[in-house]
């Protein structure tokens, strides 16, 4: 038996998606619904905050992978149940051992300069460009034995040993396919074409002011005749959240999404007859949160002072009074909404007195101020709530007598001091990919303890958990591996070498004459060559 939510990505199920045609909406099948898709128009956006480049693979935070994703293309798309569908792959199919992937292109790609995309391109982008940039793709590219391209439109994978969720790596988010005329060769993160991405997807960059926007225009010679229907996005950079909230109010721009809107503003907008408020199209993600923690310092490498921190945070508060509903507070180290999850693995919950009884038996007594230890968490830059969040968890911490000094810094800054180990605590979210070896693996095995952003930054270690993870990696039963997963998540609690908080639902707010908006298991992030404006 199969985990309902999980996405089928048994040989059977690769099959059929293998003969699937491309998920286009037809003129007929649209005017069955009553309206027509019409080419024309530039939709007007937010991209919050502005991502420091627009190079997939080079930089996976979520501004880059929301502009990215129109730019360029993987080798599938995922529905919403995250089943495999065609992109750059018209169709695949795999061979009875599950060991050899083979992928057909379509007819007719041509990168944004005009350069054809060929089998080559794609296995540059899959065994040379994404295993040296991209450390979450890397752990399951390595896997690929052999990559061969009998012919322009056809490629091969070969696995060292069958590997149950492999086609999930094949999305935009996780692969996008980069051009090698461009890149081969070169040194990958400071490739002078980095300031001028060359894509496959709908949209190309047209001109990119700093500070002020970011405007896409149709790629003319797109694969997909007639496509796509708008002549181009602009994705404006404002950082003040009421300036965001009014644009939207006024119709200034047309959609906001991720962080644009705080979720303190999401109920005002529900209430308006024009918007429409979704927040699905995260089913890939399953974006969850926490209190990350540098256990190289103490007594933050003492698992009953993370403990004690986890007692002391109310999680219900920050889903309801922080977040007003929008997600659900965090149980686990996986996310509920990701393949895997054990309801029945919890963390520590909301026990300030436990907490300071904790904390007493490590001997740390409140001095002459109530103080028993201080900690320093760098906030996340993000937007208003995400300070509000730093703001609570320090007057929680403080009320067990952890005091907090808070540190301020921008998207850059963030980046570069979590990738070096340059924190004691601080806020991040990391996104879950489907399945827990794709997406949750990575922040906990002591083999990816590397000075590289969403890698196991916290310096955690624990011999038994690596074990497990690498189990689960290499089983290829979907029972046994929810066997193996189910340990390992007891193991993480027990240990909290992070503190959970939110599993993250962004609101997606447009206008409702925008259509086709969330179609995807990937939502916003989608290529947006079906988005079109209705009349």
């Amino acid at each position: 038996m199969t985990d309902p939510r999980s996405p089928a990505l048994g040989r059977r199920a690769v099959l059929a998606g293998a003969a699937a045609a491309p998920m286009l909406m037809t003129v007929d099948q649209a005017r069955a619904q009553g309206v027509a898709p019409r080419r024309g128009g530039v939709l007007n956006t937010i991209i919050t905050p502005e991502p420091p480049l627009l190079i997939l693979g080079v930089n996976n935070q979520g501004p880059t992978l929301i502009v990215g994703g129109k730019i360029y293309q993987g080798l599938v798309k995922l529905s919403p149940r995250l089943e495999p569908l065609p992109e750059l792959a018209r169709s695949w199919s795999v061979s009875p051992d599950g060991r050899v992937y083979t992928f057909t292109l379509q007819d007719n790609i041509t990168f944004h300069d005009g350069r054809p995309c060929t089998a080559e391109d794609v296995i540059f982008s899959v065994t040379k460009f994404h295993m040296e940039v991209n450390p979450r793709a890397r752990a399951i590219l390595e896997r690929i034995e052999k990559a061969e391209a009998p012919d322009p439109k056809t490629v091969v994978f070969t696995l060292k040993a069958p590997f149950e969720p492999f086609l999930l790596i094949f999305d935009v988010t996780a692969c996008a396919i980069v051009p090698k005329h461009l890149y081969d060769g070169t040194d990958y993160r400071n490739n002078p074409n980095n300031s001028t991405p060359i894509g496959t997807g709908p949209f190309r960059l047209a001109e990119w002011q700093r500070g002020n926007f970011i405007r896409l225009a149709r790629h003319e010679q797109y694969w997909k005749p007639g496509q796509p229907y708008l002549d181009g996005i602009i994705y404006r950079v404002v950082p003040d959240s009421q300036s965001r909230a009014l644009a939207l109010q006024t119709g200034q721009v047309q959609m906001t999404q991720f962080n644009d809107i705080e979720p303190f503003d999401v109920p005002r907008f529900q209430a308006m007859p024009n918007l429409a408020v979704a927040t699905d199209g995260w089913e890939l993600f399953s974006p969850l949160s926490w209190i990350e923690i540098n256990h190289r310092i103490k007594p933050l490498d003492d698992a009953r002072f993370r403990r004690a921190m986890a007692h002391a945070v109310d999680r219900n508060f920050i889903a309801q009074r922080l977040w007003f509903g929008v997600g659900r507070p965090a149980t686990s180290p996986i996310a509920s909404t990701t393949r895997f999850h054990d309801p029945t693995a919890r963390m520590p919950d909301f026990n300030p007195r436990e907490a300071a009884a904790i904390l007493d038996g490590m001997g740390l007594r409140p001095n002459a101020d109530g103080v028993r230890a201080s900690i320093k968490m760098m906030q996340l830059p993000y937007g208003e709530v995400w300070n509000r969040l730093s703001e609570y968890l320090r007057q929680a911490l403080r009320q067990v007598g952890i005091a907090v000094e808070l540190e301020s810094t921008d998207v850059a800054g963030w980046v570069r001091r979590l990738a070096n180990w340059e924190f004691e605590t601080t806020i991040n979210f990391v996104y879950q990919w489907g399945d827990p070896t794709l997406g949750v693996e990575r922040t906990y095995v002591s083999s990816n303890i590397k000075k590289v952003a969403f890698t196991n930054t916290a310096g955690y270690v624990n011999a038994e958990v690596d074990r497990l993870f690498a189990q689960a990696r290499d089983e290829p039963q979907a029972e046994k591996r929810r066997a193996l997963f189910s340990e390992v998540q007891k193991k993480l609690v027990a240990d909290v070498p992070l503190v959970w908080l939110m599993e993250l639902a962004f609101p997606t707010i447009h206008e409702k004459r925008l259509r086709n908006v969330i179609t995807t298991g990937t939502g916003v992030h989608a290529s947006f060559d079906d988005v079109f404006f209705a009349s």
